[in-house]
């Protein structure tokens, strides 16, 4: 055994670097496994979600519609959508001390 606690080699055994072709051809292979596999995974990523693909474009056109009137008026009366939007704001702060405090008293 040698001072760093590594075992010793055996006799006649040589480390050999590999040459960079060798290296090379390693990694290209890698990479082709690699690309291989993100085929895969986005394959059963499509499966998976198609489910919810064909829900939403059920939705999606009643969807624009409310979202493109919402604009409509906001772009129309300004104040009243910043009035909403502070009471909403006030309304989740006013939840999440209840929630912290429903958490200290149990």
């Amino acid at each position: 055994m040698s001072l760093n606690n590594a075992p010793d080699k055996p006799q006649g055994a040589e480390t050999r670097q590999p040459s960079k072709a060798e290296r090379k051809a390693r990694l290209l292979a890698e990479l082709e496994q690699q690309r291989i596999d993100i085929l895969v995974s986005s394959d059963q990523l499509l499966d998976a979600i198609s489910p919810l693909e064909t829900g939403w474009q059920r939705f999606k056109l009643p969807i624009y519609a409310i979202g493109g009137f919402a604009a409509f008026r906001l772009a129309r009366h300004p104040r009243g959508a910043l009035a909403g939007g502070r009471k909403v704001l006030a309304g989740y702060m006013l939840y999440r001390k209840l929630k912290l405090l429903a958490k200290a008293t149990t």
